[in-house]
């Protein structure tokens, strides 16, 4: 059974820092996509940000560019997304997502509350 369980959201003040975890479990996490989707209130499910199974290709919509860097950790079924200089526009629920391709986006977690407000 696929799990993936996101962690770290939060309310942070705009221009701070926050880092979000996702755990996996349930399926060979090494060979799977990942990425990170959000969602604000009253608007459509966006994609911010991919890596591919071993890590060494990336992509970011235009909006965090620069600000947020996904990354993971194999060895441990996890997937990070650092996101720093956050503004109140980021304020969304964030979802990780694990597919068994690169653009693709099989399995969904939870999602965790990001807020930025001061």
């Amino acid at each position: 059974q696929v799990q993936l369980v996101e962690s770290g959201g939060g309310l942070v003040q705009p221009g701070g820092s926050l880092r979000l975890s996702c755990a996996a479990s349930g399926f060979t996490f090494s060979s799977y996509a990942m990425s990170w989707f959000r969602q604000a209130p009253g608007k459509g499910r966006e994609l911010v940000a991919s890596i591919a199974t071993a890590g060494g290709i990336t992509d970011y919509t235009d909006s965090v560019k620069g600000r947020f860097t996904i990354s993971r950790d194999n060895a441990k079924n996890t997937v990070y997304l650092q996101m720093s200089s956050l503004k109140p526009g980021d304020s969304a629920v964030y979802y990780c997502n694990a597919g068994v391709a690169y653009r693709r986006y099989d399995y969904w977690g939870q999602g965790t509350q990001v807020t930025v407000s001061s």
